[in-house]
């Protein structure tokens, strides 16, 4: 047991001692006032041997490096680790397909409102984003794919899609 919960616990004792005395020799008051004091006391012991909280560590961040001359700065260059020139592989390919990108991220910008496939009863523009991301782009798009493999690819059920088919449908036969 913590040495602090005892000292608080004797702490309570006098002062449940000195309402004690105060309750029944009123004429007492050196009894009261001791008492009172020595539970005070006892309080302060208590939190002088409190555990004190963990030291935090403290990050400090490392001094900015002295300017380097041209000639460091070319060693530099010259010591590119192997790592760093295949870590950065994937994101020069990456460039390289952005003209290949740009049609997919046209076919999930979010259609303008009232009008495409966010007629169809159920379907937001975020939803609208994913069915053109598979190649539906249109309500006769939609109501001629298969629900089973619309619900596959979409990770739903294919009570959902059915309902979305039978809906654009509907509203493809409307004039």
């Amino acid at each position: 047991m913590r040495s602090d919960y005892v000292l608080y616990v004797v702490a309570v004792i006098f002062f449940i001692l000195t309402a004690a005395v105060a309750t029944y020799a009123v004429t007492q008051q050196l009894w009261i006032v001791t008492t009172a004091v020595i539970g005070l006391a006892f309080i302060g012991l208590g939190y002088t041997q409190r555990p004190k909280p963990a030291a935090t560590t403290m990050t400090t961040s490392a001094p900015p490096p002295p300017p380097s001359t041209p000639q460091q700065q070319q060693q530099q260059q010259q010591q590119v680790r192997p790592e760093v020139i295949e870590s950065t592989q994937p994101i020069v390919a990456e460039i390289a397909k952005q003209e290949e990108v740009a049609p997919v991220v046209q076919a999930l910008q979010p259609e303008p409102a009232g009008g495409g496939l966010t007629e169809v009863k159920g379907i937001g523009e975020k939803r609208a984003a994913q069915l053109k991301a598979l190649g539906i782009n249109s309500i006769e798009d939609l109501a001629e794919a298969s629900a089973k493999d619309l619900a596959a690819k979409l990770n739903i059920s294919p009570k959902i899609t059915n309902k979305w088919i039978e809906n654009a449908k509907e509203i493809g036969q409307k004039p």
